[in-house]
């Protein structure tokens, strides 16, 4: 089950988000570098300026997603920060999948001032990428040697946006 996350979850998250980066290149940031600081920090944000959601199976957190608006009025109109997290025990069921569209259609449904969603992929997560692209997300450029991988190596980075779909004009009475 797909909900919004509550303060209340943050145990679960942060005992979630440590599963994930103890996997080789799961995330970018490495278990150690999971903080309270950098929980309660991307939490805030998603709370007062964006969206987090969490996917929950018989009361344990499986999944988690988060994007937050920048505090700049010029880039007011985007989501972005935007991180994924699935339990490892749980990749390849559909959670991710199900985790973004419910991000993708609360912004069409709630954020009607949100045009954008962008996010950084590493160009060899083929697999998240492919995900993305089946989600409507671009690709609009290409960082070369912009993050390091779990063995040290500088790995390029792909940089991808979503835009919000175009009204659908009424149909004519012809």
């Amino acid at each position: 089950m797909i909900r919004h996350a509550t303060a209340a979850d943050r145990a679960q998250i942060a005992a979630l988000y440590q599963r994930v980066a103890a996997v080789p290149d799961g995330l970018a940031r490495t278990p150690a570098e999971m903080t309270a600081d950098y929980l309660d920090g991307f939490m805030a944000r998603a709370a007062a300026h964006g969206v987090e959601l969490v996917w929950e199976h018989e009361g344990r957190l499986l999944g988690e997603i988060h994007a937050a608006c920048p505090a700049i009025a010029a880039l007011s109109h985007l989501l972005t920060d935007l991180t994924i997290a699935v339990d490892p025990a749980a990749q390849g069921q559909g959670v991710g999948r199900a985790l973004f569209q419910g991000l993708l259609d609360h912004v069409v449904v709630h954020m009607p001032h949100i045009s954008r969603v962008e996010l950084f992929a590493r160009a060899s997560n083929v697999r998240a990428r492919a995900l993305y692209l089946s989600l409507g997300f671009v690709d609009e450029g290409l960082l070369r040697r912009r993050v390091n991988n779990a063995r040290g190596d500088a790995e390029d980075d792909t940089f991808m946006g979503w835009l919000r779909p175009a009204p659908t004009p009424p149909p004519r009475g012809d």
